[in-house]
């Protein structure tokens, strides 16, 4: 199956321009890496609609895997999770429950991640954390079930 993909960088700095968004150009790249076609990619402050509506956009443009990076975090304005809690349709435990166990072999903070799973409509989206290198490698640990996962949520006939 061909996976089409939707990157979404969530930074209330990076889309005032403060700084340069590094996490989705990193994801993109990791995206391309796996055989995957990034189909659209945007930046959105830390705002909850914003994100939803991000979401929403990019898996009505086709994409069946949206990655997302920052707001995974324990400040105030880290919402991702909330965003897409509200829209899913089902939360998948295990893709958070892995990035934060191989991230914890890399760097004690892991432990403070939110990172997610969930299906959304018809699309898998996973949160992952605003490092660049930290959404990369997370994505790498779960890359492996993305295929079925998506396979299953898309309805899409596999030969046993």
């Amino acid at each position: 199956m061909d996976i089409k993909v939707g990157i979404i960088t969530v930074s209330d700095r990076a889309s005032k321009g403060l700084y340069d968004d590094l996490g989705g150009p990193a994801l993109k790249t990791a995206a391309e890496g796996y055989g995957w076609e990034v189909i659209a990619d945007c930046l959105v402050a830390d705002e909850v609609r914003e994100i939803q509506r991000a979401v929403l956009e990019q898996i009505r443009q086709g994409a069946h895997l949206i990655l997302t990076t920052g707001g995974t975090g324990v400040a105030t304005r880290d919402v991702t999770p909330e965003a897409i809690r509200e829209i899913a349709v089902r939360e998948l435990p295990g893709f958070g429950e892995v990035m934060r166990a191989e991230s914890m072999k890399i760097t004690p903070y892991a432990i403070l991640s939110r990172s997610l799973a969930a299906v959304v409509e018809k699309g898998l989206v996973l949160c992952l954390p605003g490092k660049p290198s930290g959404a990369v490698e997370c994505l790498g640990f779960v890359v492996k079930a993305i295929p079925h996962c998506i396979e299953v949520i898309q309805d899409v006939p596999t030969s046993c």
